[in-house]
C-alpha cells in the first residue's frame, strides 16, 4: 500500500519520466516506492539516470500512439537488478549489463528493489543503416563479460565526462556504440532462410541502382523475378514501404556525401546526382529526415 506523500513522489515521478523518456504508463508495486530521475544532453546524446525501487512501468500501444518511437532505447544497468519485457523475452539485467528496447514495441520494466540505470537513445535510423534493416534482437541480455560491452561501457563514461562534445563529435558516439553493438545484437543463423537472402539480394540490387531514374518497385520486382505484390508484401513484413525506402536510402547518401563537400559546391547537384530532380522536394525530404536543411548539415559537418 501507497501512503499519501509516496503516491504524490510518484505521480510526480511518473509525470517527469513522461516528460523526459516518452509515454509510460506506471504501477507501484509491493514494497517502499522511490524514484528518481536526471537527464542530460551532450550534443547529439540524450541520456536519462533512473534510480528506482518497488515500481513498473511500461507501454502498451495506447503509450506508444502518443510518444515518439523512433528510438530505441539502450539501457546500462549501473546498480542492482531490473527486469525487463519485450515481445517473448524476459530478462534480468545485474550491475554492468546493457540491452535494448525497442521504443514502437510495447515493453515493461521492473526495478522490485532500488537499482540505477542509464538509458542511451538510440535514433532508428542509425541502426537502419546498420542493420539494413534485419532483426534486432531486443531484450536480449549482454552480460558485462562481453568485451564489446565493457568497450561500450567506456565510450558511454567518456561521452558522459566530455559535456562540450560538438554535434558531430556526439554523432560519431552514437555510430560507434551501435558498431560495437551490432555483432551481439544481430540475430545471425548460419543459414539465413530463403526469405531473408532473397530481401537481402533486393536491398543490394537498390543499391546497385540507386541513382538511376529506372528504380521503381516494378523494375525491382522485375530483375527480382517476383510480382509488384510480393515485393511489397516483404517489405510490409519489415515495417516498410519500397518507395520510401529507396528515399531513405538515397537521402542517406546524400547526407554522407554532404559531410565530404566543399562549400561551393551546389546543394541542388548533390540531390539530383543521387535521385532528386526537384531542389525544394530534396530539401524538405532532407529536413524530414535529419531535422536539419542539407545546408545547416554541412555547415555542422565540415
Amino acid at each position: 500500500m501507497v501512503c499519501a506523500s509516496e503516491k504524490d513522489q510518484y505521480q510526480q515521478w511518473l509525470a517527469q519520466i513522461n516528460q523526459v523518456c516518452g509515454s509510460f504508463a506506471g504501477r507501484p508495486l509491493t514494497g517502499e516506492f522511490f524514484g528518481e530521475l536526471e537527464s542530460t544532453w551532450t550534443g547529439n546524446l540524450k541520456l536519462s539516470t533512473v534510480t528506482a525501487s518497488g515500481v513498473n512501468l511500461f507501454r502498451t500501444r495506447q503509450e506508444i500512439k502518443t510518444s515518439n518511437d523512433a528510438w530505441f532505447y539502450t539501457v546500462f544497468q549501473i546498480e542492482g537488478e531490473a527486469g525487463l519485457e519485450q515481445d517473448d523475452r524476459q530478462i534480468v539485467l545485474n550491475s554492468g549489463d546493457i540491452t535494448l528496447i525497442d521504443a514502437s514495441r510495447p515493453c515493461s520494466i521492473y526495478w522490485p528493489e532500488k537499482s540505477r540505470q542509464i538509458s542511451l537513445l538510440l535514433p532508428r535510423q542509425i541502426l537502419e543503416q546498420h542493420f539494413r534493416f534485419q532483426e534486432v534482437s531486443c531484450a536480449q541480455k549482454l552480460s558485462r563479460t562481453l568485451p564489446t560491452v565493457q568497450l561500450s561501457y567506456r565510450l558511454l563514461q567518456e561521452s558522459m565526462s566530455n559535456p562540450a562534445l560538438s554535434e558531430t563529435e556526439s554523432e560519431a558516439a552514437l555510430e560507434a556504440m551501435v558498431c560495437l553493438l551490432r555483432p551481439v545484437l544481430q540475430q545471425r543463423d548460419s543459414m539465413q532462410p530463403r526469405k531473408e537472402r532473397q530481401f537481402t539480394q533486393v536491398l543490394t540490387l537498390i543499391d546497385d541502382h540507386i541513382q538511376a531514374e529506372h528504380l521503381r518497385p516494378e523494375w525491382i520486382a522485375s530483375e527480382s523475378g517476383m510480382s509488384v505484390r510480393s515485393l511489397y508484401r516483404m517489405f510490409a513484413e519489415k515495417g516498410l514501404v519500397v518507395a520510401q525506402y529507396i528515399k531513405n536510402r538515397r537521402l542517406d547518401l546524400c547526407a554522407q556525401m554532404l559531410r565530404g563537400t566543399r562549400d561551393d559546391e551546389k546543394l541542388a547537384g548533390i540531390g539530383y546526382s543521387w535521385g532528386f530532380t526537384d531542389h525544394s522536394h530534396f530539401s524538405t525530404a532532407f529536413k524530414q529526415r535529419f531535422g536539419i536543411s542539407p545546408g545547416e548539415y554541412r555547415k555542422r559537418h565540415r
